[in-house]
């Protein structure tokens, strides 16, 4: 090779008596090419001082994109069989998987689901599937545990986690935002004038989202002293007998929780809603009665997980990132019949 030319993959094919096709797959750490062959095309690429044109890739790209089919391939959407999760899958997941699936055949993928579980693949089986069709970008569907892929053989994949936080491992993740939806809640109520709020909460699904729910709660009502200190009920189990201890004992006005059979354990407490009491659903999508609240827009979630995975794909962004990132979605207020004004107040102003 000319040492005064700059290095290209016609000139590394050249050198290496190889394709370019396997130059530039190799480059792309393409699976289809051996692992061996890889590192050596890599190590004389990095001898000669081959650096990637984006401006040219993006151009190439878009070239092929237009001259042949709009099919691009697969993208993996993976979930967990849990049978300890509550109502699983639900509207939410559902609506988060629809969202994914027509955003991704836009873009010109197909999404496929697979289960990992005890009713489905192991890690290892699941490492295997993809590898041999050439699948690599995985969409981790939400988890009610800790999710673990550890075993997957990263540097072949790319991988967003559509839910708020994966350590094992660490991937970019896109969910909605909750502090923010808790501050967009309380707002309402506090215009509605509700001075009592309650908050109802699953511990294991407090500690999957390190207590944003709560942390978003406590803060808007330390910044409205007006507010009543109503303590926050946290559940192992989303059980009717604490529940009515806690409802008789603190007298909310208002209860904000997930579970929309709360509202039948108020009326047993002697509770009207929403004549005298009110219920603010944090995931409307997790009941089948309609209900004010929070409309976290799983449908959008899903959208952006595919875009992220997509982008990271056409970027060449295989394994484990140095600095996974976090992407949230913004819930959206719905009215509905489980609330109502309780008096004239002046607007909050947030």
């Amino acid at each position: 090779m000319n040492s005064s030319s700059r290095p290209t993959v016609r000139s590394l094919a050249q050198l290496l008596h190889l394709s370019r096709t396997t130059v530039s797959e190799a480059l792309r750490d393409q699976p289809r090419v051996s692992r061996r062959t890889r590192e050596r095309v890599k190590e004389a690429a990095r001898a000669a001082g081959y650096r990637v044109n984006p401006l040219a890739s993006s151009i190439l790209s878009e070239i092929r994109r237009t001259r042949l089919s709009t099919f691009h391939g697969v993208l993996a959407a993976v979930s967990l069989d849990e049978p300890a999760r509550p109502r699983f899958p639900g509207p939410y997941w559902l609506n988060l998987l629809r969202g994914a699936s027509e955003r991704a055949a836009e873009l010109g993928f197909q999404l496929e689901r697979f289960m990992v579980g005890q009713r489905g693949l192991s890690v290892h089986r699941l490492d295997t599937i993809l590898q041999s069709r050439g699948i690599r970008g995985v969409l981790i569907m939400p988890a009610w545990g800790r999710p673990d892929f550890t075993q997957l053989s990263w540097t072949n994949y790319t991988g967003v986690y559509a839910d708020y936080l994966i350590d094992l491992p660490a991937l970019h993740s896109v969910c909605p935002d909750h502090p923010r939806g808790m501050m967009v809640a309380m707002t309402r109520l506090f215009d509605l004038g509700f001075r009592r709020p309650g908050l109802v909460l699953l511990r294991q699904e407090s500690n999957r989202l390190q207590h944003r729910w709560l942390a978003g709660f406590l803060a808007f009502r330390h910044i409205h002293r007006e507010m009543a200190a109503v303590p926050p009920l946290i559940l192992s189990d989303m059980a009717r007998e604490p529940f009515m201890r806690w409802f008789r004992k603190n007298r909310p006005d208002v209860v904000l929780g997930h579970r929309a059979e709360m509202i039948s354990w108020m009326t047993e407490c002697g509770a009207r809603v929403p004549e005298t009491h009110g219920f603010c659903c944090l995931n409307i999508h997790l009941n089948t009665d309609p209900c004010a609240g929070l409309d976290q827009q799983p449908y959008h979630v899903g959208v952006q997980s595919v875009e992220l995975l997509i982008a990271q794909i056409r970027h060449n962004a295989y394994g484990i990132p140095e600095l996974p990132c976090n992407t949230t979605v913004p819930s959206r207020w719905v009215d509905g019949p489980t609330l109502k004004a309780r008096a004239p107040l002046p607007p909050s102003g947030l």
